[in-house]
């Protein structure tokens, strides 16, 4: 009796709402979404800026030029609000661990490769003038900065070089800049923060002028290979860095969403 009296409420509800609603469809739900009914500030809001930067830092969002302008304000937030520092701290403990469990001969041929870049120094300070890299690269306005000689370390990779280099790894910087031009600013800026007792630091001859950056540096480890050098790590913000042949036995993405090198 009851459950005859429950389902008779049940029906008496469902023709309420079809009497209220006559245009609702309760039929098989459409699969596609049309553009009107996506709000207009969803794509500039926290969820693509999120999305746009999981395929920025996996790799998916490839040879990307500038950043998008409805991501500006999340970039900055990302950069200046804490939460790449948290980031930076979590990979660096990952590289320590892995760096710790290493024994170390003494043939002085254990090395680690840290490019320069947003890996060990910041620019941070010049793409905050170019809207944190919604502005297209500027080559010449770039290099006018490098040239100052100013650009500050990154802390936790500043400690973290230290580690290595006293732990007794030969500590190996291979960067993209061009020596000719950017070669006694961009030593005197890494001694002046803290940079001292690495191993070498390389830098892109006349002979790599124009080459991509996966090929300048793969010949670059080639070479430290055939040294005789055993490449435990390789530590950059770019893929590039960590692309190509020769790239160690363990390779560590620093996150930066501000600009991709090719």
């Amino acid at each position: 009796m009851i459950r005859a009296m429950a389902h008779r409420v049940q029906e008496l509800l469902v023709q309420v709402v079809l009497a209220i609603f006559p245009k609702a469809t309760f039929g098989k739900p459409s699969c596609q979404l049309r553009a009107s009914d996506v709000p207009a500030e969803a794509e500039g809001g926290n969820g693509f800026w999120l999305s746009w930067r999981l395929a920025v830092e996996a790799n998916n969002m490839s040879a990307w030029r500038t950043v998008p302008p409805q991501c500006q304000r999340h970039v900055e937030s990302y950069m200046t609000g804490g939460q790449y520092e948290q980031d930076l701290k979590l990979i660096v403990d990952q590289v320590t661990a892995y760096a710790n469990g290493i024994t170390v001969s003494n043939d002085g041929m254990d090395a680690w490769i840290l490019d320069i870049d947003d890996t060990i120094i910041s620019n941070m300070l010049y793409y905050k003038g170019k809207r944190y890299g919604c502005d297209p690269f500027d080559a010449a306005g770039f290099k006018a900065w490098a040239a100052r000689g100013e650009c500050p370390a990154i802390p936790a990779v500043l400690g973290l070089f230290k580690n290595l280099v006293d732990d007794g790894f030969k500590v190996i910087l291979l960067t993209g800049r061009d020596q000719e031009t950017l070669g006694p600013a961009t030593s005197n800026n890494l001694r002046n923060e803290g940079f001292h007792g690495y191993e070498r630091l390389i830098m892109k001859t006349q002979a790599y002028i124009g080459q991509r950056a996966i090929t300048y540096k793969s010949d670059i480890r080639r070479q430290l290979v055939e040294e005789g050098y055993r490449i435990w790590g390789n530590v950059g913000d770019q893929w590039s860095d960590l692309q190509g042949q020769f790239v160690g036995k363990r390779t560590f993405k620093i996150p930066n969403p501000m600009y991709f090198v090719r």
